[in-house]
């Protein structure tokens, strides 16, 4: 019989809601009757917590309240390479990212600041709900930051003076799975703290839609990559990800606790992280090639090695990993995003933090909390990286030919809102607090 540790998944107190520094309930609806279930440990607030979450807690509030019009909001993903401000590239310039602005909310959530939770969350329901494709559920990798207007959003794109016509990224308009899985999250988040029945109602329609258009049971089983490309020339994602389908666990997961029927898919997915586990070396798989079917046995990616132990029952076993990501993945202060290690991953070395303390490793979180909190750039967000480039191994798009997608030192949005959540001890999985 497997042995499973919980995550942190099952700290729950019974309690009222109270919005404030947010004691959190949980409420769901079932069949449109709304059923209270117990609800988790309190939130800290801003004041309460450590100095960096205090500050990222701040920076994050900020960048919601200058939204103008008090309506849905989206934040850019990027400041600026010297630290602050609109970034050079127009591909980037405008473009709020749907799994950096999923993390927002959670870490606004988690740093008690439910009203601008609120309005980042507003965004991406009316994202899922209505697609310039029709498609309900579907939610797009990019849209443009700032005030939203009615749906469907619209996808992050440019005027191309040179071209003279309107640009858009064939990877931005895409959809990847494990985007689609942490809007669900979010909404879910937002669902938990306020017991409105919408919230996870969006969070079931993302869900369907992934249920829908990536579940493929050949090979290792699971969900595949998600679609890609233009409009007019989608395309599925041959490819599966060890990342996106423990993403998708921890959706259906969640759904699961309160409606049996996503209980199949939530097995499915991690079915597939079982078969990429790779027990001789105690590690886990990037995921499949572009086939399906033939496990990727190249290079080694951090968030692979460590999302899959945030999940609630996860094997004991997996915490190998841990030990794979220490060796292979470990530079000063910190961790690489794959195992070159030519550099430290802000963002990544905020998942291990909040990883390290899900396994009861306070000492060494506290460590790489204290590297995260050097590297705050002028505008607050934390810069992605410590060097000025490094490198993940893995394509940028589906037209790139080459493993060209690298992170700069440039602020980001996502590593701030991951050192949130492991300054707080959030795990994003669970809507749960860790000791």
């Amino acid at each position: 019989m497997a042995v499973h540790y919980s995550a942190c998944a099952q700290r729950w107190s019974n309690g009222p809601k109270v919005l404030g520094f947010l004691r959190i309930s949980r409420i769901f609806t079932l069949l449109a009757i709304a059923s209270a279930a117990a609800a988790p440990a309190a939130a800290q607030g801003a004041d309460q917590a450590t100095p960096l979450a205090a500050r990222t807690c701040a920076v994050l509030t900020a960048r919601v309240d200058a939204v103008p019009g008090g309506g849905p909001a989206l934040l850019r993903s990027w400041d600026g390479a010297g630290g602050s401000g609109v970034p050079a590239e127009p591909a980037l310039a405008g473009a709020a990212f749907t799994y950096d602005n999923a993390l927002a909310v959670i870490a606004l959530v988690a740093c008690g600041r439910l009203p601008q939770a609120e309005r980042v969350g507003t965004a991406l329901l009316e994202a899922a709900s209505a697609d310039r494709s029709g498609q309900q559920g579907r939610i797009r990798n990019a849209y443009r930051a700032g005030g939203q207007g009615a749906p469907p959003l619209p996808p992050n794109g440019w005027w191309d003076g040179a071209a003279r016509h309107w640009a858009e990224d064939p990877a931005q308009v895409g959809t990847a799975t494990g985007n689609v899985a942490w809007a669900g999250l979010a909404l879910l988040t937002l669902g938990q703290a306020t017991g409105e029945a919408r919230w996870r109602a969006g969070a079931e329609r993302l869900a369907h839609w992934a249920v829908e258009h990536t579940a493929d049971p050949t090979g290792p089983g699971g969900f595949g990559g998600g679609i890609v490309g233009y409009d007019d020339a989608v395309r599925p994602a041959g490819w599966k990800s060890t990342e996106h389908n423990a993403d998708l666990a921890a959706l259906f997961a969640w759904l699961a606790r309160t409606d049996p029927r996503w209980t199949g898919p939530e097995r499915a997915a991690r079915a597939f992280l079982s078969a990429m586990w790779d027990g001789a070396d105690g590690r886990f798989l990037l995921g499949t090639l572009p086939d399906g079917r033939s496990p990727n046995r190249a290079g080694s990616g951090l968030d692979a090695q460590l999302w899959p132990l945030l999940l609630p029952a996860a094997p004991v076993a997996w915490r190998r990993a841990a030990l794979w990501v220490e060796h292979r993945h470990g530079v000063p202060g910190g961790f690489d995003f794959n195992d070159d290690r030519d550099g430290l991953w802000v963002e990544g070395t905020a998942q291990a933090a909040l990883v390290w303390r899900v396994l009861g490793r306070r000492a060494e979180a506290g460590r790489l909390l204290e590297t995260l909190a050097g590297q705050v750039s002028p505008g607050g967000y934390l810069w992605a990286t410590r060097e000025p480039v490094v490198t993940t191994g893995l394509a940028l798009g589906p037209s790139s030919t080459t493993a060209d997608f690298v992170y700069r030192r440039r602020p980001a949005l996502a590593a701030t809102a991951w050192a949130t959540l492991a300054a707080l001890g959030w795990n994003p999985f669970t809507g749960a607090l860790c000791p």
